[in-house]
């Protein structure tokens, strides 16, 4: 049966996007100052936290317990979260619910009736898919960033076994710090910034499902981001970033910072989640087919089910975290009644989906691109989308891997075994589509497509390394290693940031109008990719000599490795440095303007003009055949941009009658 749920508002000028009626007169316009954007926002969070922190005084001061040990979390804790409700108070979040709630109208945002907002609509609580997916981006950039600093200071403190930079729990907390904000952070590198910008164009629709839900999963990005970098004034958490129990419920108050910052980006990966499913399902244009559907779509849809069904877990652990550090409950104290093991397997059950999470997308981005520069059609469609279903599927039955070494039930261990190596099955699908789609192409080595052969190469060996981890005796001898981390990096780092990367390449001149320069994302290119490789390769052999991680002392004969790491990892530092001075002179200083379609891509998206035009269509397109028909005779154009309403209605009419999807 065909499905429209795309609201007759988006299709009708008479009534504004979102369903308001234009007869009610908009408010008189504000002084910049009392307009809700990021300043009313800080000022919002400021003042609730101050009142959090006063409230958590005034209760802690109940409880003799909490004065003699000198560390209060009701105030730490409910100064993060009335602070956090202040930040979004101040952004305007809350003005639309309030106005239907006493009966007032809902005008539309100032931002919407101001044309000339320019700059100022990035700061701002913006309903538009586009302004979102720009706000991820630049925030992504910025957290990454912040994380990559991080690093650069833990391989400093790696230079020498002996001579120290840090001390050992300052060392401990920046480790935890950039874990942290690397997996916490990064979940939503490639779903928020081009899943939010690409997705309504990619399917023929004029926004996404729910406008304010994707507004407010951004800007829990930014209180999740504060909460976290404050910790450091509490002198951090010495537990990584898998918080685990007992240390996690006895750690200082640098631990609420953790807890209530996973939480907040917990909650903000369900509202994407959910918003991209239903805006996938119920928001394709007529034609739009499930067979038609982009690679792209397949990973941003099968991915948000893993954060909708994952991230729920991890809310709830760190929901019952905070309650054992401040009420007394004691779910992951063992001496009463509780069990830290509750706490691997809950955070596990989220962690290991939570690859995945990173992971998807790339494969979607980078599978996206291979058609593009091989100039014929994506080889194995079905079986690509159908190997992302399967990882989907398979990744909530594998968590238990992570506690081989924890005391796990020893007859359980080969059981997820098993599952965990079952999972290489449908990602080698996955790949061997990427292969297909090689074999015999005439090759364009463009600076996307060069991202994209690299991040093919880096999964690859963070794959086979995986292989190896997923064993139980060779897991037992590593674990805990080197030889860990550099698996991780190469299957998160080596994957998702490259094909970040190839995806950004590619797709800023959509989002921007403006193209990065070539030679500069050619020399981003070949340093970021033999820097990669000079750094976490010989962490392999670092690993296997027995290197504990997050220890910031070493055996001396292991000197001459972490020295050629960490001054790898310096150069590393100055690729990503080449990367922003090429987005900043690209962006701001040269400004060289793409308004067409460079790539000669047959993706929906690159049928209109770049940027796209406000509500993305003229009209609801028509799709007329799949994306990759590269090199087919005869092929039709992918849409009707523009087709009469009569057209459309008929094409809705036509799929209903057949039974079919539209």
């Amino acid at each position: 049966m065909a499905i429209d749920m795309q609201p007759e508002s988006d299709r009708q000028p008479g009534r504004e996007p979102g369903g308001r009626e234009p007869d009610a007169p908009p408010p008189p316009a504000r002084p910049w100052w009392r307009r809700p954007a990021v300043h009313t926002a800080l000022a919002g969070a400021v003042i609730g936290y101050l009142l959090g922190h006063l409230l958590g005084n005034v209760i802690a001061g109940q409880y003799s317990q909490v004065v003699n040990s000198g560390q209060n979390d009701y105030a730490i804790v409910l100064g993060y979260v009335l602070g956090t409700l202040g930040w979004l108070a101040g952004l305007g979040v809350f003005s639309d619910l309030l106005r239907q709630m006493t009966g007032r109208p809902v005008h539309a945002t100032e931002e919407a009736r101001d044309a000339s907002a320019g700059l100022a609509r990035y700061f701002r609580y913006s309903l538009d898919h586009k302004v979102v997916g720009l706000q991820y981006l630049v925030g992504m950039i910025g957290f990454f960033l912040t994380g990559g600093l991080l690093a650069m200071a833990i391989r400093t403190e790696l230079l020498s076994p002996s001579y120290h930079v840090f001390s050992s729990a300052t060392y401990t907390a920046i480790v935890g710090e950039h874990g942290t904000m690397m997996m916490m952070m990064m979940s939503s590198l490639i779903l928020g910034p081009l899943g939010n910008y690409l997705l309504p164009l990619m399917i023929g629709s004029k926004r996404m499902a729910f406008p304010r839900i994707e507004a407010l999963s951004f800007w829990l990005t930014p209180a999740a981001y504060i909460v976290l970098l404050s910790g450091l004034m509490f002198g951090g958490f010495p537990f990584g970033w898998t918080g685990y129990a007992p240390l996690s419920v006895q750690a200082t108050q640098g631990a609420d910072a953790y807890a209530v910052a996973f939480g907040i980006m917990g909650i903000s990966l369900i509202l994407l989640g959910f918003n991209i499913i239903v805006t996938v399902i119920c928001y394709r244009a007529p034609g739009m087919h499930w067979g038609r559907l982009p690679i792209f779509v397949w990973a941003m849809l099968t991915t948000s089910f893993l954060m909708v069904l994952a991230a729920p877990v991890l809310v709830g652990a760190m929901y019952m975290l905070i309650t054992d550090r401040t009420v007394q409950t004691a779910f992951f104290t063992d001496d009463l009644g509780g069990s830290s093991y509750l706490w691997e397997n809950l955070f596990w059950f989220f962690g290991h989906p939570e690859v995945y999470i990173l992971a998807l997308p790339g494969f979607g981005v980078v599978s996206e691109i291979l058609p593009v520069f091989c100039r014929k059609p994506l080889f194995g469609y079905k079986v690509a989308a159908a190997g992302m279903v399967g990882v989907t599927l398979l990744s909530f039955f594998v968590w238990q891997h992570h506690l081989f070494d924890s005391g796990i039930n020893p007859d359980m261990r080969p059981v997820f075994m098993l599952t965990t190596e079952l999972i290489s099955i449908p990602t080698g699908f996955i790949f061997l589509v990427a292969m297909g789609t090689f074999w015999k192409a005439k090759i364009r080595f463009t600076v996307p497509m060069l991202f994209a052969l690299g991040f093919y190469f880096n999964f690859l060996i963070g794959g086979i390394s995986g292989v190896y981890l997923s064993d139980v005796p060779a897991d037992t001898t590593e674990h805990g290693t080197f030889f860990v981390m550099a698996h991780f990096h190469y299957t998160i780092m080596g994957g998702l940031i490259f094909a970040f990367m190839a995806g950004l390449y590619y797709w800023l001149p959509k989002m921007m109008g403006i193209r990065l320069n070539q030679t500069l994302g050619k020399i981003h290119f070949w340093t970021m990719f033999v820097f990669f490789n000079a750094t976490f390769l010989p962490l392999f052999a670092v690993g296997m000599a027995g290197q504990p991680r997050r220890v910031y002392t070493y055996a001396r004969s292991l000197e001459t490795l972490n020295d050629w790491v960490s001054i790898s990892s310096f150069l590393l530092g100055v690729s990503i440095l080449i990367f922003v001075f090429n987005f900043v002179y690209s962006t701001v200083i040269a400004r060289v303007h793409e308004e067409g379609n460079p790539w000669n891509s047959r993706g929906l998206e690159w049928q209109v003009s770049s940027p796209p035009p406000p509500g993305n269509f003229a009209r609801v397109p028509v799709v007329l055949s799949g994306p990759y028909e590269y090199g087919v005779k005869d092929a039709p154009p992918v849409a009707d941009l523009d087709p009469p309403l009569g057209v459309i209605s008929n094409a809705y009419a036509a799929a209903a009658a057949e039974g079919a999807e539209v």
